[in-house]
């Protein structure tokens, strides 16, 4: 990684990337448990929208290592904390005064078509609006192949809308039925004369926002920082001051802005600046940041970390969260404020903490047996999700036995161990239950759990539990 402390995580990515507990991934790709990847160099490893994740390429980001395959067995289904469709990125950023590409929205063939007359433009652009990556080269089910498609005929793109509009896209990121497309974004195609980079982040070493930037863009950033790293310029922003002047002034020109162009980059940078603390983002990423042969300085392809502590205060954009296109048992999970991801195993896992629940996948990984979800409760757990969450794990017809791994900090385990004797009598639960709790209240916890009748198996430390929770699944 270029930056320490996770610069460059990918959190939300506007051509499709999609969240896996704090690392991102391509829908469907393969990740690993830390047990897995703990002791082996790992490399940050980024690909093009519309393109394969590779070394030589710039979006989605996905972490990948240099791995024996047999210790490549726990696969994740990607968690997103917040989509956005790229037309809503881009419209956030062309409200706050930065140049992006002309665009309209369409919901219909219909109004594709008029919205590509409207835009009265050279050539145009043709985008189906899906989350994953890799539009350019996926099949639609209609028959149609390619989900963004160059045209200078406005006709054209009502025809070619016909056949992306309710009907389903497959790419490499989607599941193999594909995801249906319910808009697409018409919008003006500009010729790029030059590209560069440009990044503003919370950085940890340096207690604030940073501006990173680079003339060599529209490639992997991270590839120039280890094989040009005289070309990687960063400036420091003091949080309180704000951007100086001078500040966008000499990244503009070490971004090779000339003449004109440097005051135009100089202020679209101001404008990102601005724009990365209205909206509390922890990282704008702008790539490329590019110039055209006309001298417009423009936004091409950007991505924005949003601050998920700062939705209290950002309602508008938080409401925006597009989740048509998650698994439906997530959708569920996130009305109870439970945070799930569904792994490929037949041992449940009930936790609360993300570290934990990590530790716990590991745990199981470790002692043969295979985990099949990553639920955290949180910290303040309430008996009515502790039922939920049972409903959720007991619904999933891979699940074989079930482990709960509390650590009572905040969370009262006398209402984990209501809330689990609950669930197990209404949900008549069918599978082993293994349960190991420690902390607040944890002997009032055990004592219901006892005294309960039901057939619970108690662990008095995680390797215990999993242990037990593995075993559970080989007697069957």
């Amino acid at each position: 990684m270029l930056f320490g402390g996770g610069a460059f995580e990918r959190e939300l990515i506007h051509e499709g990337g999609a969240l896996v507990s704090g690392i991102s991934a391509p829908r469907g790709k393969q990740m690993l448990s830390l047990s897995a990847m703990r002791g082996y160099r790992k490399k940050a490893v980024v690909c093009k929208p519309g393109g394969d994740p590779s070394p030589e390429s710039d979006h989605p980001g996905s972490l990948i290592s240099d791995l024996p395959a047999s210790l490549t067995a726990v696969q994740l289904t990607p968690r997103r904390w917040l989509n956005l469709q790229e037309y809503q990125s881009k419209k956030l950023m062309s409200d706050n005064g930065v140049k992006v590409q002309r665009f309209f929205v369409a919901d219909t063939a219909n109004e594709a078509l008029e919205a590509a007359k409207k835009l009265n433009a050279k050539e145009i652009v043709l985008k189906a609006q899906i989350l994953a990556g890799g539009r350019g080269k996926g099949v639609f089910s209609s028959g149609l192949k390619g989900g963004v498609h160059l045209t200078k005929d406005p006709k054209v793109v009502g025809q070619l809308a016909k056949q992306m509009i309710g009907y389903n896209l497959a790419t490499k990121q989607t599941p193999k039925e594909g995801v249906k497309v319910n808009k697409v974004m018409v919008a003006e195609a500009l010729d790029i004369s030059r590209e560069t980079y440009l990044a503003i982040l919370m950085d940890r070493a340096s207690n604030g926002p940073v501006l990173v930037g680079s003339p060599q863009g529209g490639v992997d950033i991270e590839e120039v920082a280890a094989t040009n790293p005289e070309l990687i310029f960063k400036e420091q922003i003091d949080i309180i001051e704000g951007i100086k002047d001078s500040q966008a002034q000499r990244m503009a020109e070490n971004l090779g802005f000339l003449g004109p162009l440097k005051n135009q980059a100089a202020d679209q940078i101001k404008k990102l600046y601005n724009l990365f603390l209205k909206i509390d983002a922890t990282q704008v990423e702008v790539n490329p940041f590019g110039e055209t042969p006309e001298g417009q300085v423009v936004c091409f392809d950007a991505k924005i970390n949003f601050d998920d502590n700062a939705e209290f205060r950002q309602k508008d954009i938080f409401a925006m969260d597009d989740k048509s296109e998650n698994e439906p048992i997530e959708n569920e999970a996130a009305r109870y404020d439970l945070k799930y991801i569904g792994l490929d195993g037949n041992i449940a896992c009930f936790v609360n903490g993300a570290g934990l629940a990590m530790a716990t996948c590991d745990i199981i990984f470790l002692n043969g047996g295979k985990p099949a979800n990553f639920l955290d409760l949180g910290g303040g757990v309430k008996e009515s999700q502790v039922y939920q969450a049972f409903k959720l794990l007991t619904a999933d017809p891979k699940v074989e036995a079930i482990l709960v791994n509390i650590f009572g900090g905040i969370v009262n385990c006398a209402i984990i161990a209501n809330g689990i004797t609950k669930a197990c009598r209404e949900l008549e639960l069918k599978v082993p239950l293994v349960v190991r709790l420690e902390g607040t209240n944890v002997h009032e916890a055990q004592n219901i759990l006892n005294n309960s009748g039901l057939p619970i198996t108690s662990a008095v430390d995680l390797e215990d539990a999993a242990k037990k929770a593995v075993a559970s699944v080989t007697k069957k």
